[in-house]
C-alpha cells in the first residue's frame, strides 16, 4: 500500500530551489534590461551607458549570491569567483568606454561575452549532475560566440548597441530555460 510520506530532501534539492531563484531572477532582470536597452540602443547617451554598467554588475551580485549557496552546499565555487572578477571589472571598463563610443563599448562588450561565456561553459559542466544545465552549456558557447561577433561589429560603420539587448535577453531565456529544467536528473543535461 501506498502513503503519501513526504520524501526527504536530496543532496541537489536545496541548492537546486536557491539556483532556480536565482535563474528566474536573472530572467526577468536580463528581459527588462534588454527592453529599456533596445530603446537606446542608437545612441550611447547617459540611460544606454547606466543601463550597460548596471549589467555586469547584476552579474557580480548574482554571482556572489550563487558563490554564497554553493559554498553552503559544498558545490564548485572556483569558476564564479573568475567570473565575479571579470564582471567588476567589465563594469569599471564599461565606464571609461561609454566615454569614448559605442565601438569601444562593443569591444570591452565583447571580450567579457568571450571569457563570460567560457567561464559559464565551465560552471555549466561542473553543475551536470543538477539537471538543466545543458541550457547553460549552450549559453556559454553561445556568449563567445557572440562576443568575438560584437568585437567585430566595432569597426564597423553605424554600430549600434541593439545586438547587446538581444544577446542580454537571449542569454535570460537560456536562464529560465534553465530553471525550469533545474532538478531534473533523469533527462539530459
Amino acid at each position: 500500500m501506498d502513503t503519501l510520506i513526504d520524501k526527504p530532501p536530496t543532496r541537489t534539492d536545496v541548492p537546486t530551489a536557491a539556483l532556480r531563484k536565482l535563474y528566474l531572477a536573472r530572467f526577468a532582470f536580463a528581459a527588462a534590461w534588454a527592453a529599456l536597452l533596445f530603446t537606446t540602443a542608437d545612441t550611447l547617451g547617459p540611460l544606454s551607458a547606466t543601463l550597460l554598467v548596471i549589467y555586469p554588475l547584476f552579474d557580480v551580485a548574482c554571482a556572489v549570491v550563487d558563490v554564497r549557496s554553493a559554498r553552503t552546499h559544498a558545490g564548485p565555487v572556483r569558476h564564479l569567483y573568475l567570473n565575479i572578477a571579470l564582471s567588476a571589472l567589465t563594469g569599471a571598463g564599461l565606464v571609461v568606454a561609454a566615454t569614448s563610443g559605442i565601438p569601444a563599448v562593443l569591444r570591452v562588450w565583447g571580450v567579457w561575452a568571450v571569457t563570460a561565456g567560457l567561464v559559464q561553459l565551465a560552471v555549466g559542466v561542473s553543475r551536470r549532475q543538477l539537471g538543466g544545465q545543458w541550457a547553460m552549456i549552450a549559453s556559454g558557447g553561445i556568449s563567445a560566440l557572440a562576443g568575438a561577433s560584437f568585437f567585430a561589429q566595432a569597426g564597423q560603420d553605424g554600430a549600434t548597441l541593439t545586438n547587446l539587448a538581444g544577446y542580454a535577453f537571449l542569454g535570460g531565456v537560456f536562464f529560465l530555460v534553465s530553471a525550469l529544467r533545474l532538478g531534473r536528473t533523469g533527462t539530459p543535461t
